[in-house]
């Protein structure tokens, strides 16, 4: 940072007594120093002015001393004053150190709240432009730097980050909030430790591994409460960090579990309802249709579900998962491991590990012939055209692509193929909701829902059976999170799910057992990760300032010396 010196032409004004008083109202740092003149400089304000201690302590053995070796001139810079930087050119003294014992000769005096050693710039301005980078990260503030008349480069405000001292290790928060963050998601995870009473940080770990947070624990001790999601190593390094902790459950945590494994619920019976919605569409009196190419008839009277095609014959997709489901379950009955079978059957590990895990086929046929598909919004309209009389399937596709379609033709003439083979025309299909809206009307509070929507629920919950009983189980779960009544509810609900026929909730429920005490107190005690939560979307917004490219010694010390 240079700035042009004041030269013989420069404008300059000496300064009063009355003038130094109204310097050290406006600039209270150099109230102790002697102003002798103010000069225009051009580009710069530049203040010539000098110390005025007649003594000053050692810095390294903290002796006094009055004897001055001599002086020098010291540029200082400083805030800016009406949109130009403000220079201080400084004569300072140098006094000798009177401890003939003390590694230091001379030392020259510091002018308290103004000037550092080796620091060209003034105490006020260095902890503005550190402000600047907690708040705002490097270029963004340069940039707002540079606005208010300060020209500083980006990087100068990271090494200023970079050299703030971190809070020292000390006790933990009696209520400390634990959970991760994503440095780079999907691969590498850290680790957030809050203090639940005043958001304030208490802690940022490079990793989620259940060692750390024991080490971490352990140097900070103190720790009484520990709120926390379902995590395995969290929970075991809890219990080894701090074991007179009470380990708390979070009730977003274990209600957002629920939603997941209602969802897989809903999903797997939304067959149901699509046979219902067929059952109602098939209804009329429609003649036989005529046989097609292969010789087969469809059944109006049974219409074709999601086991069957158009024809009433067996789809690929059933018939290839009963094919896999016999052969793993003949592998695993001879005793072969589950990467034995995903090499000889050149199925993915996970993929043999479900068919492992289910307990029948119905189960994994019911997942997949539920599942939506893509043309499912656009079937009104195709029936309304070809009501009207369209039966170009490709003009009808045409027609789907402006209107938002983005799939194949072919999969638009597959549907369309029954309709020629009809001597009337058909219906339009009665709407089917998609899981996720049957999972948001089961999860919403019921005074939350419109009308149509309690009716909607009412009309679901009333043509399948499972996903009513699904329906009485998260609302009771809710009832017990809201009332705080887990100490006495919990083990009720979990015994009327595992009498249940839900493989999903009985999932939850498993996780629960394994985890019951925390669990417990979660859906029992007042306690919440709610300020953990907030912290954690802080840090995403600190990542997304510094592009990404900010490692973690950066990103610590921002986000833990940020006000909460």
């Amino acid at each position: 940072m240079k700035h042009a010196l004041p030269g013989p032409a420069a404008l300059h004004v000496d300064v009063s007594e009355e003038g130094q008083a109204l310097l050290s109202l406006l600039f209270p740092q150099m109230a102790g120093l002697r102003v002798h003149r103010v000069e225009d400089a051009g580009d710069a304000v530049v203040i010539s002015a000098s110390c005025t201690a007649s003594a000053a302590c050692c810095p390294g053995c903290g002796s006094a001393s009055s004897k001055v070796h001599g002086g020098y001139s010291r540029v200082v810079a400083d805030g800016a004053a009406g949109g130009r930087p403000v220079l201080i050119m400084l004569r300072v003294r140098r006094f000798r150190c009177c401890d003939v014992s003390c590694p230091r000769a001379t030392f020259v005096a510091q002018e308290d709240g103004l000037t550092g050693r080796y620091c060209r710039r003034s105490v006020p301005l260095t902890q503005m432009l550190t402000g600047f980078g907690l708040e705002l990260a490097g270029r963004a503030g340069a940039r707002l730097a540079g606005r208010l008349g300060i020209a500083v480069h980006s990087s100068t405000i990271l090494r200023l980050l970079a050299a703030l001292p971190e809070p020292g290790a000390g006790a933990a928060p009696e209520i400390l909030g634990i959970d991760d963050f994503a440095l780079r998601k999907g691969h590498v995870y850290g680790t957030v430790l809050v203090d639940v009473g005043t958001g304030d940080v208490a802690g940022l770990l490079p990793d989620r591994e259940a060692a750390t947070v024991e080490a971490w624990l352990k140097a900070h001790p103190g720790a009484k409460v520990i709120c926390r999601d379902r995590a395995g190593a969290y929970a075991e390094g809890a219990r080894a960090g701090a074991p007179g902790a009470v380990q708390v459950a979070d009730r977003w945590h274990l209600w957002h579990n629920l939603a997941e494994y209602a969802q897989k619920t809903a999903g797997r019976h939304r067959g149901c309802l699509l046979a219902a919605g067929q059952g109602a569409e098939a209804g009329g009196d429609e003649e036989p249709a005529a046989r097609d190419a292969q010789g087969q008839r469809p059944d109006p009277e049974v219409p074709p579900d999601g086991t069957l095609d158009a024809c009433g014959r067996e789809r690929r997709l059933v018939t290839r998962t009963r094919e896999r489901y016999a052969g793993i379950r003949a592998r695993l009955d001879e005793g072969q491991s589950l990467s034995a079978i995903s090499r000889a059957a050149g199925l993915d590990r996970k993929t043999v590990q479900r068919f492992a895990r289910a307990g029948s086929v119905d189960e994994l046929l019911a997942a997949a012939v539920s599942r939506e598909a893509k043309l499912d919004e656009f079937k009104p309209y195709l029936c309304q055209r070809w009501n009207e009389g369209a039966r170009d399937a490709a003009a009808l596709h045409a027609e789907l692509r402006q209107r938002g379609w983005a799939g194949s033709a072919q999969a638009v003439r597959r549907y369309l193929a029954p309709f020629r083979k009809a001597d009337r025309a058909p219906g339009p299909p009665p709407a089917v909701p998609k899981t996720r809206q049957v999972t948001r009307l089961l999860l919403t509070r019921p005074d939350h829902l419109q009308p149509g929507e309690q009716a909607q629920l009412a009309g679901i919950r009333a043509q399948c059976p499972h996903i009513d009983a699904l329906a009485g189980h998260v609302t009771a779960f809710a009832e017990m999170m809201t009332g705080l009544t887990g100490s006495t509810g919990l083990d009720k609900w979990l015994a009327a799910v595992e009498a249940g026929d839900q493989p999903e909730l009985r999932s939850f429920a498993t996780g629960i057992r394994n985890d019951k005490e925390a669990v417990t107190n979660g859906l029992s005690l007042p306690y919440n990760s709610g300020r953990v939560e907030g912290t954690v979307n802080k840090i995403k917004t600190v990542k997304r300032q510094m592009y990404g490219r900010a490692g973690f010694p950066l990103l610590r010390k921002r986000v833990m010396l940020h006000p909460a």
